[in-house]
């Protein structure tokens, strides 16, 4: 067999595998779409198909760059369309999923773990735990915008999922240093976690207000783009290498990179940085699949017939572990938090904060695990007591849990008819309302006969938002001209403005933000 070709020193096989994995994965994902499950379910699956498929590529990446390069930029996504206001009302269910349910998911998955390989290290048994612990909403949420569930029990979703990964590569850190230094003792290592939390906070919050200064003075998309991406890789490197947490980092520094990025940001920018944002995002998901894939190969070939099995049932006891301690710690939050209600000693602002039996079922079936889960167990290093075991275990449980519950999840929401009241689109109606007032009033005093076409349409659209206080119309086209361009930044100050009063949430600012960058993108044409 003829060796294959180098082109440039790269080599063509590899290329040609590429564009087949990337195509495949697009293929994949078209599918899942077309029988509404979550294209993670269908990439855990072709990531496990990689490990048998003949001649298959077996590539390899430093495990020290697998959270750095997964990790960061797909934090910095979700963490950037974040709303602080919705993190803050719901901040007693997040809270105790990201600690306690977290927690007790690692602290049951290191025993299970104990209890079916004696041998195994209790360092390296936690940090299994610790490595599975953390569900990824990524799958749930594909869920959940094809289907409309109640809007808080998202936003409880969606804050777990941003900030449970903190928690949980915490535990993983200790874990694998107690694993490396052979011993560490709590009281040494406490105020060292104490001190590199709250730092974390500190350099988000700090990157956050520096970094903005730089990247406004980029005005070429592509150059911007490759700015933002190079910028959240600096982040990250740059608190790891300071001893702090890289995804509270990250996390705080994308939330405060937000809240001015709407004034900051001009359309021609922000349209195609979220187009490629999004795009990377699922590159690093498929990249991610593909190479544990990769990696089980090899592990399932130095495995004989009888390990093979003593693994695969280690890994269906430990997935059952997973979903019970999620389901176990939701029925507990919601039995305490009604007999508190009860007695009086707590009393909710809002009376849906306690999930009905639906519900909470729910948030306990969202539980699929994925992307973080594959990157930690990635980056373990080579030489790490049970690797392969622990490798092994991740992936089932990737594999499984977006199986089982990716596949399920959308008919279990549709059986039990849970409804959302749609106040995103309320908050969207209202927002548009003032935003295009303001826009009015922006042109108002301008007597010539472009503006009062432009006062014309501005005025069809509100009658529109008046008979529609679901927000469910939007914007036709206007004429690009000069007064557009002042009523457009008018409009967006307007929303700007109730964004940052909290009178609109933020996923009601981007609707409206998306609308006015259109308009703007149009009249700059």
């Amino acid at each position: 067999m003829a060796r294959p070709k180098s082109v440039s020193g790269i080599n063509v096989s590899t290329f040609e595998w590429i564009i087949v994995l990337l195509l495949g994965a697009v293929a994949l994902s078209a599918l899942a779409r077309r029988i509404k499950v979550p294209y993670p379910t269908f990439l855990a699956i072709g990531g496990a198909l990689i490990a048998f498929v003949p001649n298959s590529p077996s590539w390899t990446l430093e495990p020290d760059l697998a959270l750095a390069l997964f990790v960061a930029p797909v934090l910095m996504d979700a963490a950037f369309d974040t709303s602080l206001r919705d993190l803050r009302n719901n901040w007693v269910p997040v809270s105790t999923l990201v600690v306690a349910a977290v927690g007790l998911t690692t602290v049951g998955v290191a025993f299970v773990a104990h209890r079916l390989m004696p041998d195994m290290p209790w360092a390296a048994a936690i940090a299994l735990g610790a490595i599975v612990a953390p569900p990824d909403a990524a799958a749930a949420v594909a869920i959940l915008s094809q289907v409309k569930l109640p809007y808080r029990m998202v936003k409880v979703l969606e804050g777990e999922s941003l900030l449970n990964d903190a928690s949980a590569l915490l535990i993983y850190r200790i874990a694998v240093g107690a694993v490396v230094m052979e011993h560490l003792k709590w009281s040494e290592v406490a105020p060292t976690i104490a001190l590199g939390l709250v730092g974390s906070v500190l350099a988000g919050l700090l990157a956050g207000r520096i970094i903005p200064l730089f990247l406004e003075r980029v005005k070429e998309a592509p150059s911007a783009i490759i700015v933002q991406f190079a910028t959240t890789f600096m982040v990250w490197i740059a608190a790891e290498h300071l001893g702090l947490s890289g995804i509270l980092t990250i996390v705080v520094y994308a939330i405060t990179v937000a809240r001015t990025a709407g004034a900051r940001m001009p359309a021609r920018l922000r349209v195609p940085s979220y187009a490629v944002w999004e795009t990377m995002v699922f590159v690093l998901n498929v990249l991610a699949f593909m190479l544990i894939g990769m990696q089980m190969r090899p592990i399932w070939t130095r495995l004989d017939a009888e390990v093979r099995w003593e693994y695969c049932v280690a890994a269906a006891w430990i997935l059952l572990t997973v979903v019970l301690v999620r389901l176990a710690w939701i029925t507990f939050y919601r039995a305490t938090l009604r007999v508190l209600i009860a007695h009086g000693l707590y009393h909710p602002k809002d009376p849906k904060q306690v999930a009905s039996p639906k519900g909470g079922l729910i948030i306990s079936w969202c539980g699929m695990r994925g992307l973080v889960t594959l990157a930690t167990a990635f980056a373990l290093p080579e030489n790490f007591p049970y690797r392969d075991f622990i490798v092994f275990i991740a992936f089932a449980v990737v594999l499984g849990s977006l199986v089982i519950q990716g596949l399920t999840l959308r008919p279990l929401i549709l059986a039990f008819g849970l409804k959302d009241d749609d106040p995103v689109g309320i908050e969207v109606a209202r927002a548009r309302a003032v935003a295009y007032r303001a826009a009015l009033d922006a042109i108002e005093d301008d007597p010539s006969e472009e503006a009062e076409i432009l006062r014309l349409e501005y005025r069809a659209i509100l009658m529109q938002a008046d008979d529609d206080p679901h927000g469910g119309i939007a914007s036709g086209e206007l004429p690009a001209d000069p007064l557009r361009r002042r009523a457009i930044e008018a409009a967006r100050k307007s929303i700007l403005g109730l964004r940052d009063t909290e009178v609109i949430g933020d996923d009601a600012f981007h609707r409206i933000e998306e609308e006015l960058d259109r308009a703007e993108l149009s009249a700059d044409g």
